[in-house]
């Protein structure tokens, strides 16, 4: 479809965008069950538990991240779509612990799409990657009636500092390196409820590579990490929190909302993804008296996120300080304890 200015709009062509398209949590759970984890000794993580990505030990000082990610359009402009892909890719390294090295493009357009926004897609996933101190070395492409691209992507990290989402302990705070919001922002503008501002806030935020939260985050060791994607906080921190054997109280009234996602849930806006995620998780989510608008952003999809972190609560002060000084965003939103689910207060 084209637009008075004769650009195609890139999410006329996509059923759903960004990562509400991931395939439901709850029928990916059944569908792994059916597979027998692969035992090799220098498989750090594999599927037993699934993490993030695939960890790989190369040697006592080296390891191998291997993960891939990819989705339809989120948004509109070719650069900025690149970009949000490429972002969303990269940070899976970032939520290991690693940092990225090599990337290769997943590509799958319609032949009808001009090559001028290929090409767009294209180099701004090559400048996201080149900031991201990796390099993007080739990829494949395939014909598509729906456009989607993404990323494969190789990272390094410590065998001794990997970030699991298996590691959190009673006692822990629990912190966001990112407001929450993308998917009630995206489909709000959609449906023509959401005005130009949050629009351009939820780019930003999407665009935003988690290497500088992370590099910040490094040396206090946190004991359990994720990024917040496609089955918004409530999934993520369902998780967390049964593959740690522990409980997480979230409270609502501290969760960080992008300026506009709020009033897009107060409106009822909700995004393809919010019923996968409710069924996924709700009957491990205890969220009683909280308004449905907090409900609602906590089962949001994000797409290219922020981490989800579990570290010792005395290094809490101490993180928080050194955000500040980074002029970076970090919000405790609840804390770890002893139990099981995930608890909004």
């Amino acid at each position: 479809m084209e637009t008075d200015t004769g650009r195609i709009r890139l999410t006329d062509l996509a059923s759903c965008g960004g990562c509400a398209a991931k395939y439901s949590a709850a029928r990916l759970e059944q569908l792994l069950a059916g597979f027998v984890p692969v035992e090799a000794e220098n498989l750090l993580v594999g599927l037993a538990p699934a993490d993030d990505a695939a960890v790989y030990k190369l040697d006592e000082e080296r390891a191998l991240i291997f993960t891939l990610d990819f989705f339809p359009p989120v948004v509109d402009d070719p650069g900025d779509y690149g970009a949000i892909a490429a972002t969303n890719a990269l940070n899976d390294v970032f939520a290991m612990g690693g940092v990225p090295l090599l990337a290769l493009s997943i590509a799958a357009f319609p032949e009808e799409l001009p090559i001028e926004m290929l090409a767009e897609i294209f180099a701004s996933a090559d400048a996201q990657v080149r900031a991201a101190g990796a390099v993007l070395a080739g990829g494949h492409t395939i014909r598509d009636a729906e456009p989607k691209y993404g990323l494969a992507v190789i990272g390094t990290v410590s065998p001794r500092g990997i970030w699991p989402k298996n590691g959190a302990r009673p006692g822990d705070a629990v912190f966001l390196t990112k407001p929450l919001g993308t998917g009630l922002i995206m489909t709000g503008r959609k449906r023509g409820e959401v005005g130009t501002q949050p629009l351009e806030r939820a780019i930003k935020w999407m665009r935003t590579l988690n290497a500088a939260a992370a590099d910040v985050l490094r040396p206090f060791e946190p004991n359990a990490v994720t990024d917040v994607t496609g089955f918004g906080l409530f999934g993520h921190a369902h998780e967390v929190a049964d593959r740690s054997g522990v409980r997480i109280r979230l409270e609502s009234e501290r969760f960080p909302a992008i300026d506009g996602a709020l009033d897009s849930a107060r409106k009822g806006v909700r995004t393809s993804g919010d019923p996968r995620n409710r069924d996924f998780a709700a009957r491990r989510v205890s969220s009683e008296g909280v308004s449905d608008a907090l409900v609602a952003l906590g089962y949001d999809p994000q797409t290219a996120g922020g981490l989800l972190v579990s570290l010792p609560a005395e290094k809490g002060p101490a993180l928080e300080a050194e955000f500040m000084a980074r002029k970076l965003f970090l919000r405790r939103v609840g804390h770890v304890e002893e139990g099981t689910g995930v608890v909004v207060a």
